[in-house]
């Protein structure tokens, strides 16, 4: 087979660097590429870029930005991901999300030059059943590519679905690379529309990861807010509303006993479980609340479900937990976490990714440059042990540029 060369012919020169640092595994000879990975996640709220410096073991971040959706597309991919749209609108939804990933992409980039891209796209169905597995992402990577003129690595849960694994989740070969500390027990805890929790227990010679999705994070708090300002406002800011409710613990401990909670990784989940079918279900017995405690009992029952993962499925006491996402924003949904990991674990080091140099959205879209890049070079990236596949696999599709026309 014939070996790729890079994906573009020019010197790399480091920008931007001034208080950044490489977060280092092991040393590898290949060359590190400038690479950019785009992610929007399950909360639908905007899409995040981080431009980056890649190599096998090291990350830098160069440059972290955001766009907001349109919202037109917003309300478009929020009906997609309720299962209300048709063959014909989502193939057209699917080609609007490209153009507007790739038009964001190069407004951000302004003059910079990169030699790769990752795309995650929008899920709007993720379903891995162990009998007839699927997994869906808008954003057609097409455009991207005509764009930059650069490959772009897109579709990259699927190969880890079609070896028998979950397709998630995918970030854990970044935590490591990013957060993990030889002798510490570190936990890397992403707060998007759902939670999802890396495990990296670097305790004896070689780290031991694991890694599965908790449950709720932003998903229901955002769905409450939409419903309470009939769409004028996407979620709680900072959690300020939250604050000032009740939470109804009653309702929180029967929701504590969901499956999904109490099923042994690995384990993934998304808006099909814990969005708009889960808030419809429980809306009857929470609308006769006021909107503060109804968002209150939410964030209870999001900090009390990820306590109750680490409490049944960790192997041991996290010395550190790293708090990122959108919901890492959330002062009140991250005080009622920090509380209830202090519980269990009164020691544990609880801070934000932003104070250890990622800025809490840049985390997820650094990830995917990460994985594009091991793409390109042809390695595996996905961890069979956290997906549950059965192999590892290389994860991604390549649309390559025709520089030469």
């Amino acid at each position: 087979m014939r070996r790729r060369k890079s994906p573009a012919g020019f010197v790399v020169r480091e920008r931007g660097s001034s208080g950044k640092r490489f977060s280092t595994v092991a040393d590898h000879q290949e060359q590190p590429l400038l690479v950019l990975g785009i992610m929007s996640g399950t909360s639908l709220d905007s899409v995040d870029f981080a431009f980056c410096k890649v190599g096998s073991s090291r990350v830098r971040l160069l440059k972290h930005w955001q766009a907001k959706f349109p919202k037109p597309l917003q309300e478009r991919l929020h009906a997609a991901a309720r299962n209300q749209a048709t063959s014909y609108e989502l193939g057209q939804w699917h080609h609007d999300l490209g153009r507007f990933y790739a038009g964001e992409a190069r407004r951000g980039l302004r003059t910079r030059r990169v030699q790769l891209a990752g795309l995650h796209g929008q899920t709007v169905f993720h379903h891995p059943d162990r009998k007839n597995p699927a997994t869906f992402q808008l954003g057609e990577p097409a455009y991207l590519a005509e764009r930059l003129r650069v490959p772009v690595i897109s579709n990259f849960r699927a190969a880890d679905l079609a070896a028998g694994g979950q397709g998630a989740p995918l970030a854990t070969l970044f935590h490591q690379v990013a957060f993990g500390k030889p002798g510490w027990h570190v936990c890397v805890n992403n707060l998007g529309g759902i939670s999802n929790v890396t495990s990296i227990d670097w305790r004896g010679s070689k780290p031991k990861l694991l890694a599965f999705d908790t449950g709720p994070a932003n998903a229901l708090l955002d769905l409450a807010v939409r419903r309470f300002t009939r769409g004028q406002r996407m979620y709680d800011r900072q959690g300020g509303w939250a604050a000032r409710g009740r939470p109804h613990q009653r309702i929180v401990e029967r929701w504590l006993e969901h499956p999904f909670l109490h099923a042994p990784p690995p384990k993934s989940t998304g808006r099909e479980l814990f969005g708009e079918p889960f808030f419809n279900r429980v809306w009857r017995e929470i609308s006769k609340l006021s909107p503060p405690d109804v968002l209150a009992t939410f964030a209870e029952f999001t900090a009390r479900s990820v306590a109750l993962n680490y409490q049944l499925h960790l192997p041991a006491r996290p010395d550190q937990v790293v708090l990122a996402g959108g919901g890492a924003m959330n002062r009140h949904l991250v005080s009622r976490i920090r509380a209830h990991l202090l519980t269990l674990h009164p020691r544990t080091l609880i801070q934000t990714s932003a104070t250890l140099g990622w800025p809490v959205q840049s985390v997820e879209p650094a990830a995917f440059a990460l994985l594009a890049y091991y793409r390109w070079r042809r390695k595996p990236g996905n961890i069979p042990s956290t997906t549950g596949a059965r192999r590892a696999v290389l994860l991604g599709q390549v649309v390559e540029h025709s520089p030469f026309l």
